[in-house]
Formats: C-alpha cells, structure tokens, sequence
C-alpha cells in the first residue's frame, strides 16, 4: 500500500508556478492529469539518477508537489480539535513534519513508477462548484488495478488537492485517527 500512497500523492506535482495557474484554470482533472504526466517526465529523464540517490526524489516531490498540495487545511483537518488550541508555531511545524513525514516514508517508490500505470478519469465539473473529486487508476506491476480518488478544493490560488483516498482509504482520515484529532 505504501508504494501506492507514494506515487498517488506525488503524482500532484508539476513545473513551473506559471504553468501551474494555467493548469489550474483549466480545472482539477486536468490539474491531476496534466500534473502527473510532468512528473513523469521528469522522472522518465532522471530514473537512474532517482535510484541512486533517493534524496533527489524527495527533492523532486517537495518541487513539484507544494504548489498544488493544500498541506495547511491537510494539516488542519488532521489535528482537527487540536488544530484550535494549537499556536501559530506549533501549527506551522506540524504542517511541516506532517509533509516531510509523507515525502519520508513514500517518495521513494517513485522510482520505479511508469506513465503506463496511471489513468485519470474525465470529470464532469460545475463551473461554480468549489470541491471535487479526481478520480484515477493506479495499475500495480501484478497486474491489479488500485482505485486512487484525489480531493480538491478551489483556493485563491486556483485548485489544491487535500486529501487521496487509496481503495477506500482516506489519508487524511487515516492520520487524523493517528493523531486524535476527532471532535
């Protein structure tokens, strides 16, 4: 599962802050879409330097991932009550340990992941509508298909995903249980 986890949230990453606002008028599929396939891109082109150092992908991942990843409301919806009574500092350092915490335990199995693996459903949006969900297939090197959701909210900033849903299984959910974060 955690290979999954990996790729499924770093596929969120892209280039350019310009080309991201470009992306992100054309709306949250096309973000996903657009976003993984020049993750791959450069993943493609740098894999054998990927592999020998894993540092580089966690590099790669905080470039990417950060302009279209909303780690703050993450962050928040995890600690939930905490979040209230947390200081403006304590806040800030979980939302960092929080995101090094996922480049930590899954950006390296990055490595060895292929465009072919990847397919991004078409989605059907409201032009005023405020959340959605991206819906993508994940293909296991056995063969098996893994269902990966992506939810995005529309920001100032355009379209920021804050949580992936893997077979069922909410990260976000699934850290906030860690972290008693229930109200």
């Amino acid at each position: 599962m955690k290979p999954i986890v990996a790729i499924a949230v770093a596929l969120l990453g892209w280039n350019t802050m310009a080309r991201a606002a470009e992306v992100d008028a054309e709306g949250p599929s096309q973000l996903v879409d657009t976003a993984a396939q020049a993750m791959l891109k450069d993943l493609d082109a740098n894999r054998a330097a990927y592999k020998k150092d894993p540092s580089k992908v966690e590099a790669l991942v905080e470039k990417h991932l950060l302009p279209h990843f909303d780690t703050a409301y993450a962050a928040q919806l995890v600690l939930g009550k905490h979040w209230r009574t947390a200081t403006p500092e304590q806040r800030k350092r979980f939302i960092d340990a929080f995101y090094h915490s996922l480049l930590h335990n899954y950006g390296n199995a990055l490595a060895d992941f292929t465009g072919d693996r990847l397919k991004v459903y078409p989605l059907k949006l409201d032009p005023n509508a405020e959340r959605a969900t991206v819906r993508t297939e994940v293909k296991r090197s056995n063969g098996t298909r893994v269902p990966v959701n992506y939810s995005l909210r529309k920001t100032p900033d355009g379209w920021k995903a804050w949580d992936v849903v893997i077979e069922g299984i909410s990260y976000v959910k699934s850290f906030r249980e860690d972290f008693g974060g229930g109200d």
